[in-house]
C-alpha cells in the first residue's frame, strides 16, 4: 500500500456513537503498510466495531478514516475479512473449495469461473487440501475456520482484517495459521489487523497494539501499551501487568480478563480518555 503520509490505515479524531452511548472517540491511529496491528480489550469495547469501520460497513460519527489514502468502501477487493466464527448449516450444499472460490470472485455477477491457480495454493497453505471437496457443513469448526482464512487470502488482499480468527483451533493449529497469515504479510506487504482476546498466539508477529476499554483507548508498541500504568489509566482502576519470562500477564479490573505478550522494543504510545478529551504522550504511554 502507498497510503497518504505512508499509512495503510489512518484515523483522525475517529468517533463512533450509538445514540448517547460512546463506543470510543477521538481515536488517532496510523498503521504503516505491511505492519501487524492487534486490537485488544474486553467484550463490548468496540473492537469489532472498528473492523466494520475499516470495511466501510459502519460510518464514523465524527472524524476521518482512510485506507491507503482513500475512504474505506463496502466490498473493496483490496480488503480480506475473516469474520467471527459461525458454524455452517450441515445441509449447506457448498464444497470447501467453493467457499474459498468466493474470496476470488464472489462479488461478480453470474457463476464464478474456476481459478485453481488462486484457490488451490491457499487451500494447501492452511492445510485444508484433504477436505477441499467435502461439503462445508460437514466439517468441524476448526476446519471451517481454516477455510474462512483461505477465502480471505484467495483474493490477494492488501489489507487483511481478522476477527478472532483462531477460535476452535488447538495451539499447534493456531501457530500454523498465524505462520500462514504472517508469511502472506511478508511476501505481499499485506497489512494485517487482528481482533483478539488472547494475544499469545500472535505475539511474535504483532508490531502495534490498540487497546480499547470503557470508551477509552491506548495505542503504541505492545511494550508501551501493555503496562500497569497504561492499562490502569484506561480502566480507571488498578490493573496488574506482570512480566513472566518473555510474556506479559494482564489481570484485574472488571472485564479486563487476561492476555499475554512478549516484551517489545518499547516506543512511545498514547492513551485517550474520552471524558477529558486529552491525549497523553509519554515513554510509558500513560495518561497525563
Amino acid at each position: 500500500m502507498n497510503g497518504s503520509g505512508g499509512s495503510a490505515i489512518a484515523l483522525r479524531g475517529a468517533t463512533v456513537r450509538f445514540g448517547d452511548h460512546v463506543i470510543w472517540e477521538k481515536l488517532d491511529l496510523d498503521v504503516a503498510p505491511g505492519r501487524c496491528l492487534a486490537i485488544l480489550g474486553p467484550n463490548g469495547a468496540g473492537k469489532s466495531t472498528l473492523l466494520k469501520v475499516l470495511l466501510g460497513l459502519l460510518p464514523l460519527s465524527a472524524g476521518t478514516i482512510t485506507i491507503d489514502g482513500r475512504p474505506p468502501g463496502h466490498g473493496s477487493a483490496e480488503a480480506g475479512y475473516v469474520a467471527q466464527q459461525r458454524v455452517f448449516d450441515p445441509d449447506l450444499p457448498i464444497r470447501a473449495r467453493d467457499l474459498v472460490q468466493f474470496g476470488v470472485d464472489g462479488q461478480r455477477l453470474g457463476l464464478p469461473r474456476t481459478r485453481a491457480r488462486q484457490v488451490d495454493p491457499v487451500i494447501e497453505a492452511v492445510g485444508a487440501q484433504s477436505y477441499a471437496d467435502v461439503p462445508i457443513g460437514l466439517l468441524s469448526g476448526g476446519q471451517q475456520q481454516r477455510l474462512r482464512i483461505a477465502q480471505a487470502l484467495a483474493g490477494g488482499p492488501r489489507l487483511l482484517l481478522c476477527d478472532e480468527p483462531l477460535l476452535s483451533l488447538d495451539p499447534a493449529a493456531q501457530e500454523e495459521i498465524v505462520a500462514v497469515i504472517d508469511g502472506h504479510r511478508r511476501e505481499h506487504g499485506t497489512t494485517v489487523v487482528y481482533v483478539t482476546h488472547e494475544i499469545t498466539p500472535i505475539a511474535d508477529v504483532v508490531d502495534q497494539v490498540l487497546y480499547v476499554a470503557a470508551g477509552r483507548w491506548a495505542a503504541g508498541s505492545p511494550d508501551t501499551v501493555l503496562t500497569t500504568q497504561s492499562l490502569s489509566a484506561l480502566y480507571g482502576t488498578h490493573i496488574d501487568v506482570i512480566r513472566v519470562h518473555d510474556h506479559i500477564v494482564i489481570v484485574g479490573g472488571d472485564g479486563a480478563g487476561a492476555c499475554t505478550h512478549p516484551d517489545d522494543d518499547g516506543s512511545a504510545g498514547q492513551v485517550r480518555d474520552r471524558h477529558d478529551g486529552h491525549a497523553g504522550h509519554s515513554p510509558e504511554g500513560h495518561q497525563r
